[in-house]
């Protein structure tokens, strides 16, 4: 049996979309420190100095695999509040698409949330300022509620923190096939986060 890699069959040329989701998918599994160029050239079949074909280094894959996701959320939440007026509405919108993110795109998800630190600079400060736009956008969208009485929370930051967080622990937990679909569970989380602003749902 050929090692692994290997075959008597012609390769299949391998696309830098290809090696980008390779290594988020063993990023996810083992860790940015975790996981060695050779290893996503095995699963890839390919000899490891093919790789630089399709990429410069393995900090160039952990650095665009974050900013496409930071990228994703932010633009998830501005379509998702984009024309909607009402305080708890936008929450709604706003909580339902970042809990279904965090449901759909688990790997993304967990090597941000572990791997961000492992950005050289000065793309992790970037990269951070990019994450807290999201977080800033989130929180003025509780203090506005607030200010308008729809939410009666006594810390907007506070309520954000607790929202933010609360979805993130989906992708360490969900599994497609599960009781509830990722829809399902983002309807509840929703319901969740206007309960600890102080919504009657």
């Amino acid at each position: 049996m050929p090692p692994v890699g290997t075959s008597n069959e012609p390769r299949q040329a391998v696309s830098g979309s290809a090696v980008l989701d390779t290594a988020l998918t063993l990023f996810a599994q083992r860790g940015y420190h975790g996981t060695a160029l050779s290893q996503i050239a095995e699963v890839l079949g390919i000899r490891t100095p093919s790789l630089y074909n399709h990429m410069r280094s393995k900090q160039e894959l952990l650095q665009t695999i974050i900013r496409q996701t930071l990228d994703g959320v932010m633009d998830d939440f501005e379509a998702a509040v984009a024309g909607v007026d009402d305080p708890v509405e936008r929450l709604r919108r706003a909580t339902r698409v970042y809990a279904l993110r965090h449901a759909t795109h688990r790997r993304e998800a967990l090597v941000v949330n572990r791997d961000t630190a492992s950005l050289e600079e000065p793309v992790l400060s970037a990269l951070r300022a990019r994450r807290r736009e999201h977080e800033r956008a989130f929180r003025a969208l509780i203090s506005d509620g607030v200010e308008s009485g729809a939410f009666t929370v006594d810390s907007p930051a506070l309520a954000s923190f607790a929202i933010l967080e609360m979805c993130v622990s989906i992708a360490r937990w969900f599994r497609d096939g599960g009781p509830l679909p990722a829809e399902g569970v983002a309807e509840q989380y929703t319901g969740f986060a206007l309960q600890i602003v102080g919504v009657q749902v």
